[in-house]
């Protein structure tokens, strides 16, 4: 019992260690083009480097938002089935439902980048 409950909070801190790459991968083309040469610098438009920060920022607060959910969620719902294990389905639905926040984060991102 107490193993899955560690293993749930060691998923969700992986959740949250995944949003904040996220955050930190697509700040560093920004910073990058920033420290480049002149001629670099200038080829980057302010539109691009806005899309990758707001890109970033959504995906990686939907996952770490995601990770903090299913951490909660999914040690709550080990408990309730070690007490009652008829209530499996409705547990594993709420676990489902904070997951989800991630597939909208990643939705967004890509909708950000698809915009010309």
């Amino acid at each position: 019992m107490r193993l899955l409950v560690y293993f749930m909070r060691g998923l969700s801190a992986l959740l949250l260690s995944a949003g904040f790459l996220g955050i930190v991968s697509l700040l560093l083309p920004v910073a990058h083009a920033q420290s480049a040469a002149a001629n670099a610098i200038l080829q980057t438009t302010t539109v691009d480097v806005n899309k990758l920060l707001a890109a970033g920022i959504a995906f990686g607060l939907a996952a770490a938002g995601a990770g903090y959910g299913v951490g909660q969620a999914g040690a709550a719902a080990i408990a309730a089935v070690v007490e009652k294990p008829e209530v499996r389905t409705t547990a594993l639905l709420f676990v489902v439902l904070a997951e989800a926040i991630a597939i909208y984060g990643i939705v967004m991102a890509i909708l950000i980048f698809g915009q010309a």
